[in-house]
């Protein structure tokens, strides 16, 4: 039986928000007698009507009608009706009955399918209407039940195998216990030889080599790594291999790898948008993890709550970048609290399958279909991750910490100290000054104001294409398409026959940013130089440069003085002090010549405004030009500063006395090396910032949400409130304070008796020594997952992790190490048919190569590849025109140096557009977990590896490889080549071929133009372009080689 959804304006009967939310149908016909019957108020006669039995009158029914919907094991809607305990509790929408008020209880209400109502039983028979009116009886006279009515338990494990606690096994007696190495080998041969079968013999000692690098590094091995390990005969000498690999910091990135598959990992937002984010310093947190054999539960709990772990440090914080990776939606239009929502779906989506194995999802909007999971259980999760602060700065992007690298920290240090102890003698020079202010100020309201005549610009040009449009009052404005730095050069005529000084107002305007003056994002402007040339009005004469002595001016910014517009150094520069929220206003400085201009007949001006400092667009936005021929010193001080000097003192504001102190100060010329110190060093300090990464984290909300059952999943649709807790078939999760959080959920993952983590673990570590897990339903261990080939090898590894402390590099070594791992991958027939995908692991499996792998292998041979570890994601050769398509155009700034040849796992991914090599060799596109990579084989591929320009490039530098450090004979280059690919050497007829097609592509290349098509640019001394270009092409079979790409 299932309650339908009520669609009732809210001021109508008031009723609770009821269960179901299945399509509401007409209801079925109810005589009106009926009706009113059971509608009309309750009126009791004069004699009390007989008590209703609930055993033998209530629970009967609802037996016969509900509980087939709204038991122990199928409660649909959180509701049971299988105890009338439990029915009076209600379920995911509220109680179900109301003691004495029928037509409040929506038991009732849903028996008489009325209105928006829709009947239940869904889609069966309705009761009769004397059935009906017993039940209104019964809750008009209480809904009483007995106290001792028993409960059947509800969601309890069951018998499925990996709900029940690990039990670690002892390893079985076996045929032949000399094969066993360690317990892996006891388990797997207990079932070979169940089946029948044997084991395959050990593969040697170079296929063994080149699949423990691949497996733990990654990357194939060098020529020099492959004579070492053959030359070490001693025993244990496959051991000493297997640390020495477990010991490189190459394994961190290996592994790191294949944890970012399940982190979802990318450099971007994803959605339409898909703007960078900045987010690299998690991946190096995992590649640093990794090497480090940061325990599992270690390493999961920091990911998972690392910022609420006791005094966390940096690292900590940063691991908890896990679970920001999800996706962020910034286009118009969307509803930010959807989007919260949708994150942490994902996040409870990913936990799920990470860590437990389940198809939590399936539960959102309603009860699992095949899991002990409800729907109740899934929101108790989703509660664990409510309390997460949102996306809500500038950006939408979330919290974000800055990560100072060990240098950075210390110069930010001592740049603070600096500051502070440099800023003392300015403040003490300050006060002393200040007192001459008063006196300064009485002299300036009696002082003659200097006259300037504006000037018309005659023609004006700018250095880097902003555009200037003059307007009727003679300033000149810059429209909207502006370059991030340029200079501006302006030719006035002036009447006037002796020029004294040249006056620059930079004005406000409606177009421009903040109304400016200038065009930065909140209205500045920096003025690098001001330079100045001047001549007669004739059109013959040629203007002179005009040396500057001084400038002044009514305003300016601390550590950007008037006085750097005319030094010489276009680093530093003019700025005003723009303050977030005030009204930009005009400004203006006045530049003084070394001497007057004069010119019978007036001059020819020609001024240039310089903006060449680092910041973006700060570049003047409007301004005008005057000039004066009256006594330098009457204009000195700006008009506008003496106007505000004859106003009393009582009528200047705020911002008019800022501007008097700002102005005294220009005239302190003792204190601009001192401001100067001071200015530089906050610059420095700005500009290390501004170098310091950032990351996004999680943060917790000092104020908790309140989390409700979301029905059907609908954000808009809030149920019934619960707390944070796990899935009741699983142990209970005890959190250390009043209320669950992410915390507590972690340390619950790993307690000793829970069955699913470790188990899902191990299983996943198995899957990539071996292709498959040993439940190849490896996200999946619920009820529709397969089992376990090896269950008890799956317990047994399971309980040695937890008893190794959850040691991951342990746990690989004890794999690696064992005979199962280091069988040969050759097949047979009978093995064929008898195990297609090989689950009883008679033999090791042969395994295609991740994209990564692939083109780290590729630059690996060729010499190329780059040891540096972390760091900001680089951008390797990509073919052109990737973006063409794309509603957002993409910056992909091709590296030319070392960063051209980084390991992939680098390579700045693009959600929308990612670079092109990764999907087409299955790379999985980072918007969901990613348990297992799926395996294609494709023509795209192959041409891919054919033609790729990268590894075109990688197959150049391979034949140059070959030609420098390889013998100077052909074979000897042959198998050098080959071994550096393959880590063997060719077999006769291998070299045999190689040989024949060497000798082809040098007739092919005979030509020297063909040749130099295809040669490396520089090439090893003596070689030619035929024979660099015949080479090459022996480079290109190799890499394209079908082993080159596979694992054996």
């Amino acid at each position: 039986m299932e309650f339908p959804r009520v669609r009732l304006p809210a001021s109508s009967s008031g009723l609770p928000m009821p269960y179901c939310t299945t399509p509401t149908r007409a209801p079925l016909s109810v005589p009106t007698a009926l009706l009113m019957a059971v509608l009309l108020p309750w009126v009791p006669a004069a004699a009390a009507p007989p008590a209703v039995d609930y055993r033998t009158q209530i629970k009967p029914l609802l037996v016969r009608h509900c509980t087939g919907c709204h038991n122990a094991k199928k409660d649909q809607s959180g509701l049971r009706l299988d105890a009338g305990r439990l029915a009076r509790r209600g379920g995911d929408r509220g109680a179900a009955i109301v003691p004495g008020k029928p037509g409040k209880s929506l038991l009732f209400l849903t028996l008489l399918g009325q209105g928006d109502v829709e009947r239940m039983p869904y889609e069966k028979p309705s009761l009769k209407p004397a059935e009906i009116a017993l039940v209104k009886a019964w809750i008009v006279q209480g809904a009483r039940f007995p106290d001792d009515e028993k409960i059947s338990a509800s969601r309890h494990r069951g018998d499925h195998w990996s709900f029940q606690t690990i039990l670690q096994p002892g390893p079985p007696i076996v045929s032949d216990p000399r094969w066993v190495r360690n317990g892996i080998d006891a388990f797997v041969l207990a079932r070979l030889d169940a089946e029948g079968l044997k084991p395959s013999p050990p593969a040697d000692r170079v296929t063994l080599l080149r699949r423990l690098s691949l497996d733990l590094l990654g990357l194939p091995p060098q020529p020099a790594a492959i004579d070492r390990f053959l030359a070490d005969t001693a025993p244990g000498a496959y051991q000493r291999l297997v640390d020495r690999l477990l010991a490189s910091p190459r394994y961190g990135e290996r592994w790191g790898r294949h944890w970012l598959d399940l982190a979802r990992y990318a450099d971007s937002d994803g959605f339409t948008i898909d703007a960078a984010r900045s987010i690299w310093k998690y991946r190096d947190w995992v590649i640093n993890a990794v090497n480090a054999d940061l325990p599992f539960d270690r390493f999961a709990t920091e990911q998972i709550a690392g910022d609420l772990l006791p005094d966390p440090r940096l690292d900590q914080l940063v691991a908890t970048g896990f679970h920001r990776n999800t996706l962020i939606n910034q286009e118009g239009g969307t509803d930010d609290e959807q989007f919260r929502v949708d994150a942490i779906v994902d996040r409870i989506n990913t936990t799920g399958a990470v860590f437990l194995g389940l198809t939590l999802g399936c539960a959102q909007c309603h009860e699992h279909k095949f899991d002990p999971i409800s729907q109740r259980d899934f929101y108790r999760m989703f509660a664990v991750f409510n309390n997460c602060e949102d996306n809500n700065d500038a950006n939408g992007s979330g919290p974000k910490i800055s990560v100072p690298t060990g240098e950075q920290s210390s110069m930010k240090k001592r740049l603070a100290e600096e500051i502070v102890a440099a800023e003392k003698p300015l403040a003490a020079h300050d006060r002393a000054f200040a007192a001459g202010r008063p006196a300064w100020i009485k002299r300036l309201a009696v002082m003659k104001e200097g006259k300037f005549h504006r000037l018309a610009p005659v023609k004006w040009t700018t250095a880097k294409g902003a555009v200037l449009t003059k307007l009727k009052d003679e300033s000149l404005v810059v429209d909207f398409s502006v370059p991030a730095n340029d200079t501006y050069t302006v030719t006035l005529d002036a009447p006037l026959e002796r020029i004294t000084a040249v006056r620059i107002e930079t004005l406000t305007h409606k177009s421009l940013p903040k109304q400016g003056p200038g065009r930065a994002s909140n209205g500045n402007f920096i003025l690098s130089e001001f330079t100045l040339s001047a001549g007669s009005r004739d059109p013959d004469a040629k203007p002179a440069a005009v040396k500057i002595a001084s400038a002044t001016t009514d305003h300016a910014q601390e550590g950007y003085p008037i006085a750097h517009a005319i030094d010489g150094n276009q680093k530093t520069g003019w700025a005003i002090n723009v303050k977030t929220g005030s009204p930009n206003v005009d400004r203006q400085a006045i530049f003084f010549p070394t001497r007057p201009i004069e010119n019978p007949g007036g001059s020819r001006l020609i001024i240039s405004l310089h903006h060449n400092g680092q910041s973006a667009n700060y570049l003047i936005g409007r301004f005008r030009v005057s000039v004066s021929g009256v006594d330098p010193a009457d204009l000195k001080i700006p008009a506008t500063i003496l106007e505000i000097a004859r106003t009393a003192e009582a009528k200047r504001t705020k911002a008019q006395q800022a501007q008097l102190v700002n102005a005294y100060k220009q005239t302190d010329a003792g204190r601009e090396k001192l401001a100067s110190t001071v200015g530089r060093l906050k610059r420095q300090l700005a500009a290390l910032n501004k170098a310091i990464p950032t990351t996004m984290v999680l943060r917790e909300r000092k104020t908790p949400r309140s989390t409700h059952i979301l029905i059907r999943g609908d954000f808009l649709r809030p149920g019934a409130v619960v707390t944070p807790g796990a899935p009741e078939m699983l142990p209970p999760m005890k959190p250390a304070g009043p209320a669950g959080n992410r915390l507590d959920f972690s340390r619950w993952l790993f307690t000793p008796e829970h069955p699913l983590t470790a188990r899902v673990t191990v299983n996943r570590y198995w899957q990539r020594f071996f292709g498959l897990g040993l439940v190849d339903t490896e996200n999946d261990f619920g009820l529709q997952g397969n089992p376990p080939t090896h269950p008890r090898l799956l317990d047994w590894l399971a309980g040695e992790f937890l008893r190794r402390g959850w040691a991951v590099k342990d746990l690989h070594r004890l794999i690696v190490t064992s005979a199962t791992y280091r069988q040969s991958s050759a097949t047979s027939p009978e093995l064929v048919k008898r195990d297609p995908r090989n689950r009883l692991l008679a033999r090791q499996s042969r395994v295609r190569l991740e994209a990564e792998t692939i083109r780290d292998s590729a630059l690996s041979a060729a010499g190329l590849l780059s040891g540096k570890l972390g760091g900001p994601s680089v951008y390797p050769p990509q073919p052109k025109g990737i973006y063409i398509l794309t509603q957002q155009k993409k910056a992909w700034p091709e590296e030319q140096g070392e960063d051209r040849f980084r390991r992939c796992m680098y390579t700045f991914f693009w959600r929308s557009s990612p670079y092109p090599f990764l999907p087409t060799f299955d790379a999985p596109d980072a918007t969901t977990t990613c348990t297992r990579r799926s395996r294609s084989n494709t023509p795209l591929q192959a041409l891919t590896l054919a033609n790729d320009e990268a590894f075109f490039e990688m197959a150049q530098n391979l034949a140059r490889r070959i030609l420098s450090e390889g013998p100077d004979y052909d074979k000897g280059r042959l198998r050098f080549g080959f071994r550096t690919c393959l880590s063997r050497d060719p077999t006769g007829e291998e070299l045999e071929a190689l040989t024949e097609f060497l000798a082809s592509q040098r007739r092919q290349f005979s030509r020297p133009d063909t040749a130099a098509k295809v040669a490396p640019a520089i090439r090893p001394q003596g070689v030619s372009a035929t024979e660099a270009a015949a080479w090459t092409a022996v480079g290109r079979v190799l890499i394209n080689l079908d082993e080159f790409i596979n694992r054996e």
